[in-house]
């Protein structure tokens, strides 16, 4: 008969954790979201879109307005070539329109909230309904 001895080391606690992180570096990361994270991460999706649209219109239609305001009222139109009065009326003119741009803001982002809402609603009334059962 051969004797066979074998040896077996357990190790402790502190090295098992070490031994496990180490190995979850290395394996094949399969993360599942769960469906209250999707559902959250859906609803967060469609508001993330509208204010960001409506938050370029916004800063975009406050630039140009702040612009027609300083060719109103400063002298920035004679180093542009324009005299007094003609300044002061495209100045307005273009500060007429940074003011509809940021009015439009408004608007457009309810408008995309809205297409949004009615694209993405079918897939988060399936979701809340398998959640609440």
């Amino acid at each position: 008969m051969e004797n066979k001895e074998t040896f077996n080391y357990t190790y402790s606690a502190k090295e098992q954790e070490e031994i496990k992180a180490i190995r979850q570096k290395y394996s094949a990361k399969v993360q599942t979201e769960d469906k209250m994270a999707q559902l959250r991460r859906l609803d967060a999706s469609v508001t993330q879109k509208a204010v960001t649209v409506s938050l370029v219109f916004g800063i975009i239609g406050a630039l140009i307005m702040g612009m027609g305001m300083s060719l109103a009222m400063t002298e920035i139109g004679d180093v542009i070539g324009l005299q007094g009065e003609m300044a002061m009326l495209i100045g307005i003119l273009v500060g007429i329109l940074g003011i509809v741009l940021v009015c439009i803001a408004y608007p457009v982002y309810n408008r995309i909230i809205r297409k949004e809402r009615e694209k993405i609603a079918p897939k988060i009334l399936r979701m809340t309904d398998e959640l609440m059962k």
